[in-house]
């Protein structure tokens, strides 16, 4: 990692999550100055930072005045907050959080000069029929149609950005929108019914019990052949990193390995890391969930590789392998 960002100031949006803690934690131990923006809850998220020095912590609702406060101060903004269940149903809830601060934050960047990296998400593609091109120009974007709120609202902020792009509105030196697949690896406990399959699966790996895996409801794909581009979380930290340390950069880009793998081809990688023989049932899809169901995903990585943006991609196994070992010495998470 480059030190380009010794006490640079650096807001990381949803940052108590997911992928916002790995990036914080990332940055900060390169000197970074992390002003983190998140709602803690009454759960323990608030362990994901834990080792990390923050300069400060904002609220969402709070985070356009302290940005017009501290104006000049934030070399970049990494946005990845947001409500990130495809299950969720209140869909003013999800624009609420996704779209209108989204929104803001790119117009903050823009017209400051902010660098600004937010997540997208391969929801974006629907049921990939139009395929994961990772074309973001507004004609390209035109075809996709997501199939749940939460891709739609994803899918809003980047055809918005898109536009002023083609309209050569003013932007940042540097921005990205980052079109993540599936993620796993630390850090992810708190996302409940929205963890990666390791997580969920990996109590019953260790105990020796089979795991279960969704039924196929759809001719082409065997049970538990459903296929998905699975993308460790510190690849997706590493794409972050060469955004904010390009000279200048600017585009909406996948990020998966642009490999496709099966959740059999996962469960027999976790089995396998813990030393275990693979137990697996199969299981019916809830019926809430079959008409709205991704059957493959894999990103397709050119534009990204072109842009310098791709790190070298961990493989399934050595994936799996990594976060099976993390887990295994953090048992609590």
């Amino acid at each position: 990692m480059s030190s380009l960002l010794n006490n640079k100031l650096i807001v990381v949006t949803g940052a108590a999550g997911f992928i916002g803690s790995n990036i914080a934690h990332s940055l900060a131990s390169d000197g970074a100055s992390i002003v983190a923006c998140d709602w803690f809850g009454t759960d323990n998220r608030w362990r994901n930072l834990a080792g990390v020095r923050l300069e400060d912590i904002i609220s969402p609702e709070n985070l356009m005045a302290w940005l017009a406060r501290n104006l000049g101060a934030v070399e970049a903004i990494v946005h990845m907050g947001a409500i990130s269940a495809t299950t969720e149903r209140d869909v003013d809830r999800i624009v609420s959080n996704n779209v209108r601060l989204s929104l803001d934050l790119w117009d903050h960047c823009r017209l400051n000069d902010v660098t600004f990296v937010y997540a997208s998400s391969a929801a974006t593609y629907g049921d990939g029929s139009q395929g994961f091109t990772g074309d973001d120009s507004e004609t390209g974007l035109a075809k996709l149609a997501p199939l749940n709120p939460y891709g739609w609202s994803k899918h809003v902020v980047d055809r918005r950005i898109a536009a002023d792009v083609a309209r050569g509105k003013t932007v940042p030196l540097r921005w990205a929108g980052l079109k993540f697949f599936n993620v796993y690896g630390p850090h992810e406990s708190h996302k409940l019914d929205m963890r990666s399959v390791i997580h969920q699966i990996w109590p019953d790996v260790v105990a020796g019990e089979p795991i279960r895996l969704f039924k196929s409801h759809h001719p082409d794909y065997a049970d538990g052949g459903q296929m998905r581009d699975f993308i460790h979380v510190d690849d997706c930290v590493h794409v972050v990193r060469r955004v904010l340390d390009a000279p200048t950069i600017g585009g909406i880009f996948n990020v998966g390995t642009g490999q496709a793998r099966s959740f059999r081809d996962l469960a027999v990688a976790a089995f396998t890391a813990a030393g275990a023989p693979p137990q697996i049932e199969y299981v019916d899809m809830p019926e809430c969930l079959r008409g709205r169901y991704q059957y493959f995903t894999q990103a397709d990585t050119t534009r990204l590789v072109s842009s310098g943006l791709a790190p070298n991609f961990q493989s399934l196994e050595e994936g799996v392998t990594s976060y099976v070992d993390w887990l295994s010495r953090h048992p609590d998470q």
